[in-house]
């Protein structure tokens, strides 16, 4: 759990997540690989390619063709800082920024921020992108009950006026605080420490929960014995569409495995009855059983904090989950004695939607949506039982492992 409580605190945006997903990988023996070079690729090896910056697949090569992937994604809900950002207010200055994806804005007040994300400068014609972690910290501060008597009744912040963050009492040359980058992708990002809450310390409360306890925990099973090609993808974008070259609705995925399976000197007929056999899981957090309003969960399939690892269904396909891939789950998890619980929104309540069924759209194969439960999603700080988690790296450890074959409507699972 150590190092889960390390990644959420200092991956503030998806860059440093790629940061720390690359620095965890190089230590424990992968090669990083790049997508404008040859790749060479033998069995037993382990691999990484970064796009972008903000995301990273990883994999191992096994005995075997089909490919097991789990796919998360690497973004949060946060502010995103324009250009020329420095506002003069009234006697101090603050920052020009918009959100990015959907937060719970009322969570986003009064808390420490970092600046995040990278920049690109120019030194002799090469522009350059590093990533960048300010060494302050900004907060974005509430107006005054006393001056919105209404406060407690209605809170609706106009981004352009309300979640402004102070950034100095007197004139300051931002540029240059930066280092002087020619542009920048910067965030305000939750600089707040995770900490465990809990009579017994069975809960852990942390920024970007959701989705980086998928990524750290798809990597951390990654690195245990596999079965066939298996794939840690942690894609950028999800909180905005995923609709990018970094993004589920991109090509890095499809591309990624192409090479992979023509590295491996497989045929084009040959990659494609490989892929008949693969298995993707879309890990994505789910919503916990809130206890001070379970009116708002389905009747009968709620997700409960300690209830294992929850497996996501939806009609109308906002998550790929079907019969067979639900059935598959289920039976490995049986095997590995790892618990398991099912969700369905209310009927009467729209649905979110993960990146599982944008990647179909790339590369299709029999897919299920997982995740552990969590509660007050897209704030800033964020909740979840250990337990699951715990059952998480165990059931993905359990996938990886699990050899799978489909042959028409019938599949076998060893």
């Amino acid at each position: 759990m150590n190092g889960l409580f390390e990644f959420l605190k200092t991956s503030y945006t998806a860059y440093q997540a790629v940061q720390n997903a690359q620095t965890y990988l190089t230590q424990r023996g992968f090669c990083r690989l790049f997508e404008g070079e040859p790749w060479n690729i033998a069995e037993g090896g382990k691999y990484f390619v970064i796009r972008g910056g903000s995301s990273l697949i990883a994999f191992t090569v096994n005995k075997g063709n089909s490919f097991k992937i789990v796919a998360s994604h690497t973004d949060s809900p946060c502010l995103k800082l324009k250009e020329n950002p420095v506002i003069a207010a009234e006697g101090v200055y603050k920052l020009n920024a918009e959100p990015y994806g959907g937060g719970i804005y009322y969570s986003f007040f009064d808390r420490p921020l970092k600046i995040a994300g990278r920049t690109v400068t120019e030194k002799n014609g090469a522009l350059t992108a590093a990533s960048y972690v300010s060494d302050f910290q900004v907060t974005i501060p509430s107006l005054a009950v006393h001056m919105n008597r209404e406060t407690n009744e209605k809170f609706a912040p106009n981004p352009q006026i309300d979640l402004l963050p102070l950034l100095a009492a007197s004139e300051i040359n931002f540029a240059e605080l930066l280092g002087d980058p020619l542009s920048y992708d910067l965030f305000l990002a939750c600089a707040e420490e995770p900490f465990t809450s809990g009579a017994n310390g069975e809960f852990l409360t942390a920024p970007r929960v959701d989705n980086l306890t998928s990524v750290y925990a798809s990597l951390t099973a990654l690195g245990k014995e596999g079965a066939g090609v298996c794939v840690a993808a942690c894609l950028d974008h999800e909180e905005v569409g995923s609709q990018t070259a970094q993004g589920a609705g991109g090509d890095f995925l499809s591309v990624t495995l192409t090479r992979i399976a023509s590295a491996r000197g497989l045929s084009q007929e040959e990659y494609f009855r490989a892929l008949s056999s693969s298995f993707l899981v879309s890990l994505d957090n789910a919503h916990a059983l809130h206890p001070n309003r379970p009116e708002k969960c389905d009747p009968t399939n709620r997700a409960k904090m300690g209830g294992g690892i929850v497996i996501k269904s939806h009609a109308n396909k906002a998550y790929t989950t079907e019969a067979m891939s639900s059935a598959l789950v289920k039976t490995i998890f049986e095997k590995a004695n790892v618990s398991y619980q099912t969700f369905y929104n209310r009927s009467d309540m729209r649905s979110g939607s993960t990146l599982g069924a944008i990647s179909q759209g790339q590369v299709s194969m029999l897919s299920v949506d997982l995740g552990i439960a969590q509660l007050a999603m897209h704030a800033m700080m964020e909740t979840f039982c250990k337990q699951d988690y715990a059952a998480l790296i165990e059931g993905l450890t359990a996938i990886y492992r699990s050899e799978i074959c489909i042959q028409g409507e019938t599949l076998t699972v060893k």
